[in-house]
């Protein structure tokens, strides 16, 4: 899986983790481009999941049904006052909605009317 968290996601993130807690990354419906991209940083992982990336001391987990929307992401960090935090963009993106905020791929379900179409 090709993730990529730039150098200062990776130091908000080191900054934030204790030993045993981990990245969970998930992917929802949600958003005028029909997905969202969630995370919490977290110590138990869930029966679904599994690690999908290590990066230094990060692990990134997440359960089958998001998996495939991960490859090709890059996580980044804003502290700027709107819309700072964790920042996910995917090179296999192929659209997004006005606020950058829900994102729809290329080459995967479509989402119409809120609702994933396989």
């Amino acid at each position: 899986m090709n993730i990529t968290i730039t150098e200062k996601a990776a130091a908000m993130l080191n900054s934030k983790m204790t030993p045993g807690q981990f990245l969970r990354v998930t992917v929802k419906e949600g958003g005028c481009a029909g997905l969202t991209y969630d995370a919490a940083i977290t110590s138990e992982m869930k029966g679904s999941e599994s690690v999908v990336h290590t990066a230094g001391m990060i692990n990134i987990v997440t359960d089958g049904a998001s998996a495939q929307f991960l490859d090709g992401l890059v996580i980044d960090y804003s502290d700027e006052l709107i819309n700072g935090g964790l920042q996910f963009t995917n090179s296999n993106t192929k659209s997004t909605c006005g606020c950058g905020q829900s994102f729809n791929l290329s080459g995967f379900p479509k989402v119409e009317g809120g609702k994933c179409k396989i």
